[in-house]
């Protein structure tokens, strides 16, 4: 990629993963790369080490295709069959393939058997971020000091809140918040969600593992981006403290990007003619 092309500078992200207090090992898997925007965290879920090969792959196999995808897809354009942009088309498609490989290694390896993964994905491009989930790791964006998940949970409880049967306050104080009605490496084929948001400068996003909302509501978790926003660092450090003080029963991982400029793609010829004559 070429200097020109690349995110460096307009956007800073951070990271971190932990084990939490409860957990002998961390199953989940995180994986960045500043250049092109990627952002990518997988909780694995299975027997003894089963969930981190899966998230492990996720991770691995996405930020692979994702960095292919993004050297080929030179158009800054909308694919005319799905209305979405081609860099969102990559993610999509890369989560596809990974939940392909999670599969046919689970079939094949006895000791992965049952493995799988939930999984949030983030990738910048042309001052819009796309986001591709599956199961319940979040998605969050904290803009003019208004906090707002921008995923949907694939779980059973949301399906209970939209269908009427609990409030969001009452699926908040729910103990039974994590079993997921999606997943990656379970089933050949998986429902990938992905949506498009336009991005601002001053916008901050985070991905999520379940073990940071199921103990920390979002309420302190907006306080804390906000309070500690000088240093995404230090920001990924105190919602990780916070959710261990709260029990940490599972592993928490955070990742965190901020936008500091405008990171509009370059058009070609083409593009503006078509944008100037274009109806």
């Amino acid at each position: 990629m070429s200097k020109d092309k690349s995110l460096r500078g307009k956007i800073v992200f951070a990271e971190l993963s932990d084990t939490g207090m409860v957990r002998e090992h961390n199953e989940d898997a995180i994986g960045s790369i500043g250049d092109i925007g990627l952002m990518v965290l997988a909780d694995g879920m299975g027997g003894y080490n089963a969930g981190e090969v899966a998230s492990g792959i996720a991770v691995q196999t996405i930020t692979d295709l994702a960095v292919a995808g993004a050297v080929r897809e030179e158009r800054n354009d909308i694919d005319p069959h799905t209305g979405l942009m081609r860099q969102t088309i990559v993610l999509r498609d890369a989560v596809a393939r990974a939940n392909k490989i999670i599969f046919q290694t689970a079939q094949s390896q006895t000791h992965c058997e049952g493995m799988g993964t939930t999984l949030v994905a983030a990738m910048f491009y042309d001052n819009r971020i796309s986001i591709a989930h599956v199961g319940d790791s979040r998605a969050y964006r904290l803009r003019n000091e208004r906090f707002e998940q921008l995923t949907m949970d694939h779980s059973l409880l949301q399906e209970l809140v939209d269908r009427g049967f609990y409030s969001e306050e009452e699926a908040q104080r729910s103990t039974n918040r994590n079993y997921v009605t999606r997943a990656l490496g379970v089933e050949p084929t998986v429902e990938v969600e992905v949506n498009e948001f336009d991005v601002e400068p001053d916008d901050i996003y985070l991905l999520c593992s379940d073990g940071l909302p199921d103990m920390v509501e979002d309420e302190d978790i907006h306080l804390t981006i906000s309070t500690f926003n000088a240093s995404l660092d230090v920001v990924g450090q105190q919602l990780v403290q916070l959710a261990n003080e709260h029990g940490g029963r599972d592993n928490v991982s955070v990742m965190l990007a901020q936008v500091n400029d405008s990171f509009a793609a370059k058009k070609g010829l083409l593009a503006r003619l078509t944008g100037l004559f274009g109806s």
